[in-house]
Order: C-alpha cells, then sequence, then structure tokens
C-alpha cells in the first residue's frame, strides 16, 4: 500500500504558470493538485485523454468547451479528452483541485 500526503509534497510552478503538486504518475493515471491564488488562471488548451477536476478547495471557474460553469469545494468537472478547458481562481479566495487524468497522456502509447 502507498499512500500520498497531499500536504507533505511540496508545490512548485507548473508550466502552465499555477503552483502544483505531482501526486500520481502511474501509466493508467496521473494526479496533479494544482493550487491557484486568487486571479490565477490555467490557459485554455487541450488534452488527449480524459481529465477529471476534483475541487478540493476555494470557488473557480472551469470552462469547457463553449461551456463556462462557477463550481467549488466538493465537485467533480468531468472534461473529454480533446476539448478546450481552462480554469480561472476568479472568485477572491484561493482555488485548489485534483487534475486526473486517464489514461495517463505521457505514458500513453
Amino acid at each position: 500500500m502507498e499512500i500520498v500526503r497531499i500536504a507533505d509534497i511540496p508545490a512548485k510552478g507548473t508550466p502552465r504558470g499555477v503552483q502544483g503538486r505531482s501526486l500520481v504518475d502511474l501509466p493508467d493515471v496521473s494526479v496533479m493538485n494544482l493550487i491557484l491564488s486568487a486571479g490565477d488562471k490555467v490557459p485554455e488548451h487541450v488534452t488527449p485523454v480524459d481529465v477529471l477536476f476534483h475541487v478540493l478547495e476555494g470557488e473557480g471557474t472551469v470552462i469547457i468547451g463553449e461551456e463556462k460553469a462557477k463550481v467549488k469545494a466538493g465537485e467533480i468537472i468531468i472534461s473529454p479528452a480533446n476539448i478546450p478547458h481552462a480554469l480561472e481562481a476568479d472568485c477572491g479566495s484561493n482555488f485548489s483541485f485534483l487534475v486526473i487524468k486517464t489514461p495517463n497522456p505521457k505514458k500513453k502509447l
């Protein structure tokens, strides 16, 4: 058994300009914890696999394709593969969420 303690993993800058922690990096799944401060954005981009966003803390906006929604802690958002998506911490608070990709695009054959 392996237990991942999110708070024990130091956050560092990501290529998309926000803070994040790599939590799981297996062939079938990748899990990151992204932490956006108020005003931070993950710019629109496309991921070649399905992505789940599980909001851990705060509130923000998720944009998937033409759809836009305010989301908050306790919600899971599904983003299908190859659809542009973006996230914003636009509600005046920190916005922390898990990014779950399956299969792991870095290990996809």
